[in-house]
C-alpha cells in the first residue's frame, strides 16, 4: 500500500521500493480492493524479498515489520507502526490504508521540503523501500 501511495502521489521525489524479510506469495485481493476505492492500481507490484531490492541503494528504510533491522545500515531507517492487515477484515484493511496514505504524505511534503532547499538535477531525490515482514495465510 504505501508503495503504491508514494508511487502515485511522489514520483517527482521518491523512487519507492517495497521488500519484506518473509514475502506473501502475492499481494492480497483486499489489499488491492482498498486501493482500487482510492484510484490507485497495484496490479504490477508484487511481493519481493530484501534481497531482490538491494537495500544498499536506498536513502531510506521504512521499517514496518515490528521487529529491529540487524546489522549496520547506511541509509537512515524510520519505524513506522503499522498494524499487518493480513487475514483481518476489510475494516482494518481501510484502517492501516488510510493510516499509510497520511503517513506517505507527510513524508512526501518531507522530502519535497528538504528537496527545495537543495539544488539538485530533476528527478528523484529519495530512494525509498517499504519494509513489511508478510504472512501467509491461505483463503
Amino acid at each position: 500500500m504505501a508503495e503504491g501511495f508514494a508511487r502515485k502521489y511522489g514520483s517527482d521525489v521518491i523512487a519507492p521500493a517495497s521488500a519484506g524479510f518473509a514475502p506473501a506469495p502475492i499481494v492480497q485481493p483486499l489489499t488491492k480492493k482498498v486501493m482500487e476505492a482510492k484510484n490507485i492500481n497495484i496490479d504490477n507490484q508484487f511481493p519481493k524479498s530484501l534481497d531482490q531490492v538491494g537495500v544498499a541503494q536506498f536513502d531510506l528504510i521504512i521499517n514496518m515489520s515490528g521487529t529491529k533491522l540487524s546489522g549496520h545500515m547506511e541509509a537512515e531507517v524510520r519505524e513506522w507502526n503499522v498494524t499487518d492487515p493480513i487475514g483481518q477484515s476489510e475494516e482494518i484493511y481501510i484502517q492501516v490504508r488510510d493510516q499509510l496514505e497520511h503517513q506517505v504524505m507527510h513524508l512526501i511534503l518531507e522530502v519535497r521540503k528538504d528537496a527545495r532547499k537543495k539544488v539538485e538535477p530533476k528527478g528523484p531525490t529519495r530512494r525509498l523501500l517499504g519494509n513489511r515482514r508478510a504472512r501467509v495465510h491461505s483463503h
